[in-house]
């Protein structure tokens, strides 16, 4: 036995039918090609790539992230963290491709898969294979143990009834189907290590193959690496220190429900602001008479991306002649300063693109929060 979908109150049917609502609308911008949504997705990706790792401890630059997509070398990562997130973007990448695939199958073995792409620079981790003992989770702050999992023979039964869970046409939101799966993986704990990042790959690939907007910008793993205390909060309450499947879950899916109704605010604001941010950067292109090549990567720059000539070149197709004039160029002109010497040399930002910057960063209108109770039900246990 695993955990069930819960029941869902009005208030969280309400949240779902704003969520939709707002990635009807994501959908439709989507669907009208703009120069701008590649580099959105380029970025939207590495927040994701980010979020989850930042989760387990790894922790790493935005454009060192960005920098493991397009299998470019860290500007500041150490190499154990940069291992873990090479290894997550493997798995990130797999989630991608098989989004769209009608014969692809959520199974053990997928899920065997990802885990072993995530985890195969360290084999002392077994990486794609379930544990063999029993498992518990440590809490470093409090110096206790907080859970424990279902003993390890029973791992492979239940891993087999959370693939069935996937694959069983059941009339299930997508949203709360991938909350479940995130729920049950992690409290299985089926591996020896990585469960927490392998539970939130798996939510992205559930969704992504019911969702009516690609995984992009779907994931709210971003969102959970900025709330990561309420996002242990939230699975402690649920959890209840050991394995329990006749729990309720309800506020486990509430606060994924919460999740992305931020998420998909978040994500609405980026795309009205990178259209924005786009126009600007066009003028000022149009008015020193660069290449339009250099808008996508000043674009990067006024996010506060470090970029380098072999990031602007895979960026671009350009060659390497090509890349250090035009990099020259906008040094010249203040755009862009340069950082670093040899192999460390980068660019940021110039003293324009930073009060670019500020501005967008001024005119952010606020998030709505759809559940305005739960944060203090969280710290308190109290509704």
């Amino acid at each position: 036995m695993i955990y069930a979908d819960p029941p869902l109150t009005s208030e969280d049917q309400a949240v779902l039918a704003e969520i939709h609502g707002m990635r009807r609308e994501l959908a439709s911008v989507m669907r009208a090609p703009k120069r701008w949504q590649g580099g959105l997705r380029r970025t939207m990706l590495a927040r994701a790539i980010r979020g989850s790792n930042s989760i387990e401890g790894y922790i790493v630059a935005e454009d060192d992230a960005a920098a493991a997509l397009d299998d470019d070398a860290p500007l500041s990562a150490d190499e154990r963290t940069w291992a873990e997130i090479r290894g997550y973007r493997q798995a990130l990448g797999y989630v991608l491709q098989m989004a769209g695939d009608p014969h692809f199958t959520i199974d053990t073995s997928a899920m065997r898969g990802m885990h072993f792409m995530m985890l195969a620079h360290d084999l002392t981790k077994s990486p794609g294979q379930y544990r063999t003992g029993q498992i518990f989770v440590h809490d470093e702050n409090q110096g206790a143990v907080v859970y424990e999992g279902p003993e390890a023979g029973r791992v492979p039964s239940l891993m087999t009834e959370l693939a069935a869970s996937l694959q069983a046409d059941v009339d299930t939101d997508p949203l709360v189907r991938g909350a479940m799966a995130h729920l049950n993986l992690v409290m299985i704990h089926p591996f020896r290590d990585g469960n927490g990042r392998m539970a939130r790959a798996l939510q992205t690939l559930a969704i992504s193959r019911q969702s009516i907007i690609e995984p992009a910008f779907s994931s709210i793993e971003e969102w959970l690496g900025h709330n990561t205390e309420d996002y242990y909060r939230a699975l402690a309450l649920t959890g209840q220190g050991s394995w329990r499947p006749r729990g309720d879950a309800h506020l486990w899916a509430a606060f994924n429900l919460r999740a992305h109704h931020m998420q998909a605010q978040t994500v609405a604001r980026r795309m009205d602001e990178a259209s924005a941010i786009w126009i600007e950067l066009d003028d000022l292109v149009n008015a020193h008479r660069l290449p339009t090549r250099l808008t996508e990567l000043l674009y990067e720059l006024v996010l506060g991306y470090r970029v380098r000539r072999s990031g602007y070149m895979h960026l671009t197709g350009i060659e390497t002649r090509t890349a250090t004039r035009d990099l020259g160029r906008l040094a010249e002109l203040g755009l862009v300063e340069a950082r670093g010497e040899t192999r460390g040399r980068h660019y940021v930002a110039g003293q324009t693109l930073r009060e670019l910057r500020q501005r967008c960063r001024e005119r952010r209108p606020a998030l709505a929060d759809p559940y305005p109770w739960m944060r203090r039900h969280l710290a308190t246990g109290e509704h």
